[in-house]
């Protein structure tokens, strides 16, 4: 009995302990369960499923590998939102880290009447100093320089250091600019101070771009103001055309343009946009008085400001002019005023009128022909071709003819004004006409000669206008004469050389740069006539040297035509050890007798200097400037 009470209490504290130890370890299971799903949980809300989850009583273990060190703690920071930071064990490893890009180097200037601001991110292997002493000088004493530039030590990228010089150089011709320098790019965003001033500007800067380096190019230029405002619109046996066009906006040019091709007109005319119009319905009556000129079959419409001339071909019906200027007249706005002529036959007696003209030609000779109407007027001719042309390339044949009318001697006149426009050409007057051909380098010329003849001959004078502009004479383009080119081709050879492989007429690896820096400017030249020589010294038989030069000159010349250069005026020519220029007894002299030369083919002498205008216009509308002159380049030529 003893024996049963002790043992009975006994039992209940076995029993109770074993229940504990089960109940606890059940407990410790769901609190390790309950805390690896809801560290697992979050981690993998957060994207962070590359970090395990182990649990060892309380203690939460985060394992795996972190991408970086702050993946790594973001992990630690996630789980000890779920369980006490406390019980978060961290056994994560950190990757190693990649290596590191280098960063993105660019440069913004800005450059205005104040000064110069530069930002950007810069080489550490960029002279900061000298190059803050550049923008210094570009700005001048008056001027600011901010400097906001950084640096990071990393090499400096392909193309960076070739576009920021040229950005640097660049600068100077850029007042109020803002230019962005990249790795190769270069970004120039310009304001100029006329439409000129822009086209001169955006030559400059194409031409001197550096190879490898990406140009971008945004410049504007205030609208100049046209003065008078005018517009000439013809049409005659060749079609229709302008003489002269304005504008004042986009949408004026193109309802002027869309009504002039509606009726003919090549799709490649042009307006010029400008200041000063008389009417903000320029373009309105521009486009009346074009449809009216087009039901009449032939004639002219000028525009002077608000004084529009309206002039019919001789022959044109009466009744149908009579009644397309009554509905012309009543439709133009209020400001326009319109003043209609149909010429009268002139009967048989009155035909093989006289004329006078005046020629200029590509060398830059005047000759002034035909009649005058006085003495005086004579005079008066000659001294204003030799002040605008020079006195030694006047040359004056014309005769006196009392009987020429009035206003002969200020047609006249106006002739050798309107001549003054043109790189080369020929006027010829009329009483009833000025005719104006030849070529121009001013892609404004028509413009520029309807606006002089429409203010000397009055608005309801008859003239025609035939002038062919080419990119070749425009100086604003930059493009060298053909004398320019010859001589740069001497600068850009210099001391180096045109190797070929030796006895051989296969132009060296080692040639390419200068090859292609030659035919980069011809390129630019265009289609000048150009002799290719190619020279040897005096070692081997007289024949062979001979050979091989000429070969030699061909291989530079097939060269030039693989870079794309226009060839069609080159010829090639061997002269072998013809003409040395050093002693052959040393080898430096016989190098430098290996050679390649540049030569213009100069142009042979006119046989007949021309007495007609129909002879002196057929040689105006193609004449170039005649190149003369001689230049040398230098070639390895091997034995």
């Amino acid at each position: 009995m003893h024996l049963s009470r002790l043992a009975i209490p006994a039992a209940t504290l076995v029993g109770a302990a074993l229940l504990c130890v089960l109940l606890a370890f059940f407990g410790l299971h769901l609190v390790e369960n309950s805390s690896r799903a809801g560290v697992e949980t979050e981690l993998n809300l957060e994207e962070l499923d590359w970090a395990e989850v182990d649990v060892n009583g309380l203690q939460v273990f985060l394992i795996g590998e972190a991408p970086d060190e702050a993946a790594r703690f973001r992990a630690v920071t996630v789980a000890g939102r779920v369980v006490d930071s406390a019980r978060v064990i961290d056994q994560m490893l950190v990757a190693e880290p990649a290596e590191i890009r280098p960063p993105r180097f660019s440069i913004e200037v800005l450059r205005n009447d104040d000064g110069l601001s530069v930002i950007g991110l810069v080489p550490a292997s960029t002279d900061l100093d000298a190059l803050l002493e550049r923008f210094r000088a570009t700005v001048g004493e008056t001027g600011e320089v901010s400097d906001l530039l950084e640096t990071a030590d990393f090499p400096p990228p392909e193309g960076w250091d070739a576009a920021l010089r040229y950005a640097e150089r660049s600068l100077a011709q850029l007042p109020r600019s803002k230019v962005s320098v990249g790795a190769g790019t270069v970004a120039i965003k310009a304001m100029t101070e006329s439409v000129e001033a822009r086209r001169r500007l955006r030559a400059d800067l194409e031409r001197r771009v550096p190879q490898g380096v990406s140009l971008v190019l945004d410049l504007s230029a205030p609208r100049p103001v046209i003065t008078p405002f005018t517009l000439r619109f013809l049409i005659d046996e060749t079609g229709p055309r302008f003489d002269a066009c304005s504008a004042d906006t986009e949408a004026s040019r193109a309802m002027i343009l869309g009504a002039a091709q509606a009726v003919g007109a090549s799709r490649r005319a042009s307006c010029r946009l400008g200041l000063g119009v008389p009417s903000g319905r320029w373009a309105e009556a521009a486009v009346m008085a074009i449809g009216a000129l087009s039901e009449l079959g032939h004639g002219s419409v000028t525009f002077s400001n608000a004084d529009i001339a309206l002039l019919a071909d001789e022959g044109t019906d009466q009744v149908l002019f009579d009644r397309v200027v009554g509905e012309l007249e009543s439709g133009l706005p209020e400001v326009f005023a319109l003043h209609a002529v149909l010429p009268e036959t002139p009967d048989a007696s009155e035909q093989g009128l006289r004329e006078f003209t005046v020629t200029l030609s590509p060398e830059g000779s005047v000759q002034l022909r035909g009649r005058v109407n006085s003495e005086i007027t004579r005079q008066t001719v000659d001294s204003l071709a030799r002040a605008q042309f020079g006195s030694s390339a006047v040359y004056t044949a014309a005769r006196v003819d009392e009987d020429l009318p009035k206003a002969w001697s200020t047609r006249v006149l106006a002739a050798i004004e309107a001549l003054g426009e043109l790189s080369n050409g020929a006027v010829r007057v009329t009483p009833d006409l000025v005719r104006v051909t030849g070529n121009t380098g001013n892609q404004d010329a028509n413009d520029e000669i309807s606006v002089l003849l429409a203010d000397k001959l009055g608005d309801q004078a008859e003239f025609q206008i035939d002038v062919t502009y080419r990119e070749k004479l425009d100086p604003d383009l930059g493009i060298p004469t053909p004398e320019q080119c010859e001589s740069q081709i001497v600068e850009i050879v210099g001391d180096r050389k045109i190797t070929f492989e030796p006895g051989s007429a296969n132009l060296d690896a080692s040639a390419k740069d200068v090859m292609d820096d030659i035919g980069k400017l011809l390129k630019l030249c265009g289609d000048i006539p150009l002799e290719i020589q190619g020279h040897t010294d005096s070692q081997g038989r007289e024949t062979m040297n001979q050979q091989l030069s000429q070969d030699r000159a061909q291989s530079v010349l097939d060269a030039l035509r693989n870079r794309n250069v226009l060839t069609a005026a080159y010829r090639v020519k061997g002269y072998g050890e013809e003409h040395p220029i050093a002693e052959n007894d040393t080898e430096e002299g016989r190098e430098a007798n290996r050679r390649i030369e540049f030569r213009l083919i100069q142009p042979e002498a006119a046989e007949d200097t021309p007495t007609t205008l129909e002879e002196l216009e057929d040689g105006a509308p193609t004449g170039d400037t005649d190149a003369t002159g001689a230049g040398a380049g230098a070639d390895e030529a091997g034995e």
